[in-house]
C-alpha cells in the first residue's frame, strides 16, 4: 500500500476517514465536510449512537454532493490525552473499516488537537504507521480464485493522509515508523511462512538477505559451529534432514568504540518435540516456534532502515526439532559451548539449548553492553501470563525497567518474572552440570535459571514469547496469526536509551 502526505482537501473518489473526538466533536476539516453534506454526517452520528469513543467506528454511505464512495468516522477518545500508540491503533482502526470495502483509495484527515505531548505532523505519520501495520496479509499461498473471494477485506492500494502540518514535516517523522513496520512484516512473514518452506537454512538466507540494508551478515554452517564447540544446538538439529545455521547480523551505526546491544533470538522452524514427541493437536503451530528468531531478525531490518545510530548485533539459532534414529534422547549428556554440560531430560525443551550456545557466543565474542534474547520457550508462561505479556526474566534492574517502560509506550507489554537460587537447584542434575528440565512447578521460571547460567555478568533479559508471537490476541493494528511482536518494544529500547 503506497501511502502519501497532502494538505486537507477533499477527495473526489473512494473512501474518507474523519475522526471525532469524544462526545462526537469533529475537527475543522471534517466539520467543513459535514457541512457540505448539510450536516448529515453530524446527524448520522447521532442516529447510531456514536460516541467519539477511541477506535469505534461509524461507517456511511458517502451522501449526496459528495464524489467518494464512503465516510467513515473513527473515534480518537479524548484528543489531548493521545499517546503514540494510541495515535497508530486508531489509524489501525481507520484502515480496518476501509478494507472492509472495494475502494482502491482512501484518504485520512488527521485534524484532530492531540495537544503539546504530539506534534501535527508526528500525529499524521502516527496513524499511517497504525494503518500501515493494519494492512498486513498473507495470502501468497492462495489462488487467484480465493484470494477474489476475500477481496472485501483487501486494503487499498493508496492512502492519503491529510494534515494541516507541512507535508515535508509528516514525511520525515514517517520514514521510521515506515522502516519499523518493514521489520514488523518482515518478522510476521517469518513466522507464518510453513516449515516445508523456511526451514534452517531457508530462514538463513532471509537473514542474509539484509545485507542489502547494510547489515554485515555471516552464516555459520555445522562444520563451523562444531569447531566453536555448539553441540547443545547441534544436538537439537541432528535428526533433521535440514542442517542447523547460526545467523550473525551486524549493524554498525554507532562510533567505533561504542560496544555494541545484542539480541539473541530461538529459531526452532518446526518442533515435533522430537523423541519427546508433542501430542498431534495443534502441532502444526509449531511453524512459529521461530518467532524469537523472526522478532531479532526484523528488529535488525528496522535498525538497518531507518539508520540507527548504534552498533547492534543479532544472533539467531536456526534448527528443526524432528525425530528419526539420529535424534538426541532423554538421558543423553551434551557440552554446550561454555564447556557446561547438560543432561536432556525432555528433547521437547530444546529452545534452551539452542540459547545457551548462542548466548554464550554472543557475550564472548561481543562484549555487548546487554543482551536480550526471545523465544517462544515454554507453555507455562501461558498458564501464568495468557497472552497479554511476555515473560520477562533478568538479572538487570535497570535492563529490565527499560524494557517494561518500552512495553507500555509500544503495547508490547512485558511482566517480570523472579529469578533465585530457590529455582535454580530445580535444574541441578545427578549426571551432569544441570538438566534442561526442572520439573512440573515453576516451568517457565526454571527456564530461565537455566538460560541465566550463560550470560556469565553480562546485562541480560529473557523474554518468553510464547503467548505473543503467534497466534496472540487480534488488535487494531494486528490481525495476522504472526503478530512480529517484540520489533517495536525493542527499537523503542534502543532508540530511547542506546542512540547516541
Amino acid at each position: 500500500m503506497k501511502i502519501k502526505f497532502a494538505r486537507p482537501a477533499p477527495p473526489t473518489s473512494g473512501v474518507l476517514v474523519l475522526l471525532a473526538g469524544e462526545g462526537g466533536k469533529l475537527g475543522p476539516f471534517a466539520t467543513e465536510i459535514d457541512r457540505a453534506t448539510d450536516g448529515q454526517i453530524a446527524r448520522a452520528m447521532k442516529a447510531a449512537g456514536f460516541e467519539g469513543k477511541r477506535e469505534k467506528v461509524l461507517d456511511i454511505v458517502a451522501p449526496a454532493g459528495l464524489k467518494l464512495d464512503r465516510i467513515v468516522v473513527v473515534g480518537a477518545g479524548k484528543p489531548g490525552e493521545l499517546a503514540a500508540a494510541d495515535l497508530e491503533m486508531i489509524g489501525g482502526a481507520a484502515m480496518g473499516a476501509v478494507a472492509s470495502g472495494t475502494a482502491k483509495d482512501a484518504a485520512i484527515a488527521v485534524d484532530i488537537d492531540t495537544g503539546d505531548a504530539v506534534k501535527a505532523e508526528e500525529a499524521a505519520a502516527l496513524i499511517a504507521s497504525g494503518a500501515l501495520l493494519r494492512s498486513y496479509s498473507f495470502d501468497k499461498y492462495k489462488s487467484k480464485a480465493t484470494r477474489e473471494k476475500g477481496a472485501r477485506k483487501t486494503p487499498p492500494k493508496a492512502l492519503t493522509v491529510m494534515t494541516a502540518a507541512t507535508v515535508a514535516a509528516a514525511r520525515k517523522a514517517f520514514a521510521p515508523l515506515d522502516a519499523i513496520g518493514g521489520g514488523v512484516a518482515l518478522a510476521r512473514d517469518l513466522v507464518n511462512e510453513p516449515a516445508n518452506v523456511l526451514d534452517p537454512v531457508a530462514f538463513a538466507k532471509q537473514a542474509k538477505a539484509l545485507e542489502k540494508l547494510g547489515v554485515e551478515v555471516e552464516i555459520l554452517e555445522p562444520k563451523q559451529l562444531e569447531k566453536l564447540g555448539m553441540r547443545a544446538l547441534l544436538a537439537v538439529g541432528q535428526g533433521s534432514a535440514n542442517e542447523s545455521r547460526v545467523a550473525v547480523m551486524m549493524w554498525n551505526g554507532g562510533k567505533k568504540k561504542d560496544k555494541p546491544v545484542a539480541f539473541i533470538g530461538k529459531g526452532v522452524t518446526f518442533d515435533t518435540g522430537g523423541i519427546s514427541i508433542k501430542p498431534a493437536g495443534g502441532m502444526q503451530d509449531m511453524k512459529g516456534d521461530m518467532g524469537g528468531a523472526a522478532c531479532v531478525t526484523g528488529l535488525m531490518h528496522a535498525l538497518a532502515a531507518r539508520k540507527a545510530k548504534v552498533n547492534a548485533v543479532g544472533v539467531i539459532g536456526l534448527v528443526e526439532n524432528m525425530p528419526d534414529g539420529n535424534a538426541q534422547r532423554p538421558g543423553d549428556i551434551v557440552t554446550s559451548m561454555s564447556g557446561q554440560t547438560i543432561e536432556i531430560q525432555n528433547t521437547d525443551a530444546e529452545g534452551r539449548l539452542v540459547l545457551a550456545d548462542i548466548l554464550w557466543y554472543a557475550q564472548d565474542r561481543f562484549k555487548p553492553q546487554f543482551m536480550v534474547n526471545l523465544a517462544t520457550l515454554t507453555g507455562a508462561i501461558l498458564v501464568a501470563l495468557g497472552k497479554e505479556h511476555a515473560g520477562l526474566f533478568s538479572n538487570n534492574d535497570a535492563l529490565a525497567d527499560r524494557l517494561f517502560a518500552s512495553g507500555a509506550a509500544t503495547r508490547e507489554k512485558v511482566w517480570r518474572m523472579p529469578l533465585g537460587p530457590e529455582y535454580d537447584k530445580l535444574i541441578d542434575s545427578d549426571f551432569a552440570d544441570m538438566k534442561n528440565v526442572g520439573g512440573r512447578n515453576a516451568g517457565s521460571i526454571t527456564a530461565g535459571q537455566f538460560l541465566q547460567r550463560f550470560v556469565n555478568d553480562t546485562p541480560w533479559a529473557h523474554l518468553d514469547v510464547a503467548g505473543t508471537a503467534m497466534d496472540s490476541p487480534k488488535t487494531a493494528i494486528s490481525q495476522s496469526w504472526a503478530s512480529g511482536w517484540g520489533v517495536r518494544l525493542l527499537n523503542h529500547l534502543v532508540a530511547e536509551h542506546y542512540e547516541k
